[in-house]
């Protein structure tokens, strides 16, 4: 009895000994438990104090309540209160509860929103709660209207992301210039916004990248417009949602709403690319050189003399050459004159337009005083005569290629060379071509001038043809820099690829009326890689290389051929955008037409989520979603219509049925 006693003690002693080495084991994990379902549902919002809505609040301290443990993200930059605040309000989360407080003086008889945005998710899973925001009123009542609508980016309708969105119930032109937001807003995601808690009255309706947090506008922020004033309102409707209930079945409910508008407000960003004008940069790097850097782009050259020396009151246009940047911001004047040369230290009197005080150009006198100093010469130099005259290691010009070996059909080919010409001789130019061994000469080749006050780039101008080998020769006589230095003989051969590598692309374009638009050929990054200009609504690309493509095109309102930006105080909107919205894919020699009718597709489903940057983030379970790299070379379109508004262009989206988007392709 006492021997069975003793092993079924002993017994007891290893399940003990099992039982605390699978506890500790248990512990030591730090796996997800299985066999429970993955957490997709964001958290929700079970009260407040005070309530939502809440009227007659007199302190700016408030509690908000969920059911599971919170985070918050990014307070600065998500949470926006209305009216703007000019303190920082203090906004934390601990466990189920978000504490708010806000450190200005509440205005009496006002509706306050603070507009979460995304902000909130919660702490294990991240699941986010979006659009949350709440709201209580000061005084007796809540206004409660609201306007809503989507904000992009005007140049490539790339959706806003985190940009503020705002009104005035002060409807002249300067208040975004002197005054805050009255209400505000910040766009999601997806560019989409609501401005909430209006009251009653009518409205101008702005968006704003607030760099400086002072919620008015500056010409260096990116900023839009609508270009009519709002009225906003509010009707009864009926609205149809599907619950599920606790046995897992779907039900259909119907129940009175209210829908409040506008809704479909299409607002567009831009940023006017104002530079104040003024001497940015002054220097006299070497004996020869001379540099002036502007801070924004000139129309007119300064008028620049010297003052001392003996050339004083020359203009400089005696004494110097110039090279300049096509935007005449950055001037580089190459001296001529040994005896500037050999002045150490030169004044100079200039007079430029330069941005004054109410940021308009006006002419200024300014008085430049540059400076040399020269090396001391090296040991060996000593027993050498000094001289100041104008030398360079090179005695020769030298000619290079900046196209290469590979010349495209439709592009000039070009040339540089290493010091600033004087003159260059066509006749001393030879173009030879041959498609086998037979060369052959080139009539009407010529080197040109890239553009106006360059001296040292240059073109070949010929309409090249496909599959040819070419040799372009330039005599050592043929040109002559402004230091009296000839040009070392030169020869470049390239040649173009056979027409059977190319592809031709047509846009058949629906929807422009009378109007002149310019298509851009993109690459998967959004890059434009070649323009043309519509004619009789169609756009024509010849001697495209295969490989896969997207489209973008833009209203050409001034027919100038570039795009065109807005002007926020002369209410002018920028030049309206438009993506073709499938991948191309282009096959080597074929001959490929689309129809593209510009209204066929909402303005926010137009561009490809594979050139998109502003792409929303993925939700917790959210699986990829095919996207058009993966799609046949064919083309089937989406639907959409809808037409352009008074005051702005309307949000065109939903599944109403356009135009189609069409294609045909012909192997030559």
């Amino acid at each position: 009895m006492n021997k069975s006693l003793r092993q079924y003690r002993h017994a007891l002693a290893w399940v003990a000994v099992i039982i605390a080495v699978t506890v500790v084991a248990a512990c030591a994990s730090i796996e997800r438990p299985e066999g429970g379902p993955r957490d997709l549902e964001p958290p929700s919002f079970v009260g407040s104090r005070p309530e939502p809505r809440a009227i007659n609040v007199d302190r700016g301290k408030f509690q908000l309540y969920f059911n599971e443990n919170i985070s918050i993200d990014d307070v600065s930059n998500k949470v926006v209160v209305s009216p703007a605040q000019k303190s920082m309000p203090s906004i934390f989360a601990n466990g189920h509860k978000i504490t708010v407080e806000l450190r200005d003086t509440l205005i009496p008889n006002t509706t306050y929103t603070i507009d979460f945005g995304d902000a909130i998710k919660d702490l294990n899973e991240g699941n986010i709660i979006d659009g949350f925001s709440y709201d209580f009123s000061t005084g007796d009542a809540i206004d409660s209207l609201e306007i809503s609508g989507m904000l992009f980016e005007a140049r490539n309708l790339e959706p806003a992301q985190g940009m503020l969105v705002g009104v005035y119930s002060n409807l002249a032109d300067s208040a975004i210039t002197t005054l805050p937001m009255q209400r505000i807003a910040r766009t999601n995601q997806y560019g989409q916004f609501t401005i909430r808690n209006l009251a009653p009255g009518r409205y101008r309706l702005f968006a704003l990248n607030d760099m400086d947090r002072n919620y008015f506008w500056n010409r260096s922020e990116d900023v839009a417009f609508c270009d009519s004033i709002l009225v906003p309102s509010v009707k009864a409707t009926m609205r149809t949602d599907s619950l599920r209930t606790d046995s897992g079945l779907d039900s259909v409910v119907t129940h009175e709403a209210a829908a409040y508008y506008p809704n479909d407000i299409l607002l567009t960003w831009f940023n006017e690319n104002f530079k104040a004008q003024y001497l940015k940069d002054k220097n006299r790097t070497d004996s020869i050189h001379i540099t002036f850097v502007f801070g924004a782009p000139a129309d007119s050259l300064p008028d620049i003399h010297i003052l001392n020396g003996p050339l004083a009151g020359s203009h400089i246009d005696k004494f110097a050459r110039l090279t300049a940047t096509e935007h005449l911001d950055t001037l580089q004047y190459w001296i001529t004159d040994n005896k500037i040369v050999q002045q150490d230290t030169l004044q100079l009197a200039m007079r430029y337009l330069r941005t004054d005080s109410t940021q308009n150009l006006s002419a200024t006198n300014d008085t430049i005083r540059l400076t040399f100093k020269r090396p001391k010469p090296k040991k060996e130099d000593k027993k050498k005569e000094k001289s100041d005259s104008v030398k360079v290691p090179d005695p020769l010009v030298t000619f290079r290629s900046l196209t290469g070996a590979t010349q495209e059909p439709y592009l000039p080919h070009l040339l540089a060379v290493d010091e600033p010409l004087d003159s260059l001789n066509n006749s001393l130019v030879l173009l030879e071509q041959t498609a086998d061994s037979v060369w052959t000469i080139v009539e009407g080749a010529k080197i040109e001038q890239v553009r106006k006050f360059d001296l040292m780039n240059y073109k070949v101008v010929h309409r090249w043809q496909t599959g040819m080998k070419y040799r372009l020769t330039v005599d050592s006589l043929a040109a002559r820099s402004i230091y009296g230095k000839t040009n070392k003989a030169t020869l470049l051969s390239f040649q173009t690829r056979p027409l059977e590598e190319y592809a031709s692309l047509t846009f058949t374009i629906d929807g422009l009326g009378s109007e002149q638009a310019v298509v851009e050929l993109l690459d998967a990054s959004d890059k434009v890689l070649r323009t043309a200009t519509t004619e009789n609504g169609s756009a024509h690309f010849n001697f495209v290389l295969a490989g896969a493509y997207y489209a973008r095109l833009f209203i050409d309102r001034n027919r100038n051929g570039i795009y065109d930006t807005g002007d926020l105080l002369r209410h002018i909107q920028p030049e309206e955008v438009f993506y073709f919205n499938k991948k191309i894919n282009v096959k080597r020699n074929w001959d490929i037409s689309q129809t593209w009718d510009l209204y066929a597709v909402p303005v926010d489903m137009q561009k490809p989520d594979a050139i998109k940057k502003n792409k929303p983030k993925k939700k917790v379970g959210d699986k990829d979603k095919p996207t058009d790299e993966e799609e046949d070379d064919e083309f089937s379109t989406g639907f959409g219509s809808g037409n352009r508004s008074s005051g702005s262009r309307s949000l065109r989206s939903g599944l109403s049925i356009g135009g189609n988007n069409s294609s045909s392709r012909t192997k030559r």
